[in-house]
């Protein structure tokens, strides 16, 4: 049976999401993984935000855990003839770095749900960059082939058992039903305060949803590893000093 006191702070949050822009708001509530599938069940809920306590029990394997944007729009690239480009830049020759695309399983004391983790928001869970693991990768790998994809990092499989705060996104695509799979725009650690003000400037990838529909494959990072190898290099060139562990 649904507890009546949820039932006032869904509705409070309904409330909320009548009166302003989804892409504006907002102060996050605290639900459960199950009070988050009820939302989006109802009738009249509209996109929104909630902050959601839960325990990593998985990292997806077997896909990729990432996917290749543009260094300065972090946009999802998409591979021309002999170049990476970018829709959003309009850009026909970018540099392709790694950023996050990771899928997790987690769960609470009744349930368990799929969360996807876009960009910076991999980083604030793991405390390690993309483009720093994947070229820590391949400088311990040189002579991989162009259709090899890199393995799911210690850094990612080590948050395994961590219990964090997410900041989960229920959107368009959750409501409709396409997807049960919810976007996370931030991780927190359980003593971090509220978050507050605009959540979806958390957000990297603005099409976060549209580019997991799609699948991995259409976002292979496999197919420019080349071009990744080059950008692994400019990575470490840029920061000489930094640790070859992890």
């Amino acid at each position: 049976m649904v507890k009546e006191s949820y039932l006032v702070r869904m509705n409070a949050n309904l409330a909320i999401a009548n009166r302003v822009d989804a892409n504006v708001v907002t102060k996050t509530e605290t639900v459960t993984i199950g009070e988050l599938f009820s939302y989006m069940k109802q009738e009249d809920a509209k996109v929104a935000w909630f902050a959601c306590i839960a325990t990593i029990g998985d990292v997806a394997h077997g896909s990729s855990w990432y996917y290749i944007g543009s260094g300065g729009c972090h946009t999802k690239a998409t591979k021309g003839p002999t170049t990476l480009m970018c829709k959003k830049c309009g850009k026909t020759d970018i540099v392709g770095v790694a950023q996050y695309l990771a899928k997790i399983s987690v769960y609470d004391n009744d349930d368990q749900a799929s969360f996807v983790l876009f960009g910076d928001v991999g980083h604030e869970l793991s405390g390690k960059k993309a483009s720093e693991l994947v070229a820590r990768y391949f400088e311990a790998n040189e002579n991989v082939g162009d259709d090899h994809l890199v393995p799911v990092p210690l850094a990612l499989i080590d948050t395994i058992g961590q219990t964090r705060k997410f900041i989960v996104k229920v959107s368009n695509h959750n409501l409709t039903g396409k997807t049960q799979t919810l976007t996370v725009t931030k991780v927190l650690t359980l003593e971090d305060p509220e978050v507050e003000g605009n959540l979806e400037r958390n957000m990297i990838v603005p099409e976060a949803q549209e580019t997991l529909q799609k699948g991995v494959a259409d976002a292979d990072p496999s197919t420019c590893v080349g071009r990744v190898k080059r950008a692994a290099a400019n990575v470490e060139a840029e920061d000489p000093k930094r640790t070859r562990c992890g």
